[in-house]
């Protein structure tokens, strides 16, 4: 499973970037297709946020909760004690933000193996979690499907 942050969703459409708007769509489209993409309700309220109220141009509100609605599908991780105190731990031990330690705790807290984010080192692990940021100039889209033994 992969895990998306904020920053991506957004990206798929923000007109002011189109290299970064096409990467994020292609991106989207692939865990669309494979079934592998994970969210959190912290990365659902975000999107809506930016995309109603900082793209230029801006969604429309019925477009940006047609956006969230279909995003629902992705299983999002809820808000709970244990995400809190696991965000608490990551903050604590690798110096995060207190946003992005709660995107870590969720992307752990879903099982996924990649988060898919350009906040944090390309490249870097954390337990079983690897972070990948996927406009960095090494990426390659094949990085998210399995190797086949």
């Amino acid at each position: 499973m992969h895990f998306v942050d904020t920053n991506v969703l957004v990206y798929g459409f923000d007109d002011s970037d189109p290299a970064k708007q096409e990467r994020a769509r292609l991106v989207m489209r692939h865990l669309w297709e494979t079934r592998t993409g994970r969210i959190s309700h912290q990365v659902l309220q975000e999107f809506y946020v930016t995309v109603t109220r900082k793209l230029k141009p801006a969604l429309s509100r019925p477009q940006a909760r047609g956006e969230v609605e279909d995003l629902l599908d992705w299983k999002p991780v809820h808000p709970s004690a244990a995400l809190l105190k696991k965000a608490w731990h990551l903050e604590d031990l690798h110096g995060f933000s207190w946003w992005d330690s709660l995107i870590v705790a969720a992307a752990l807290a879903s099982d996924s193996t990649t988060l898919l984010s350009e906040d944090l080192q390309h490249g870097l692990l954390i337990e079983n979690l690897r972070v990948v940021n996927p406009f960095h100039p090494d990426f390659q889209i094949e990085q998210l499907s399995p190797k086949l033994k």
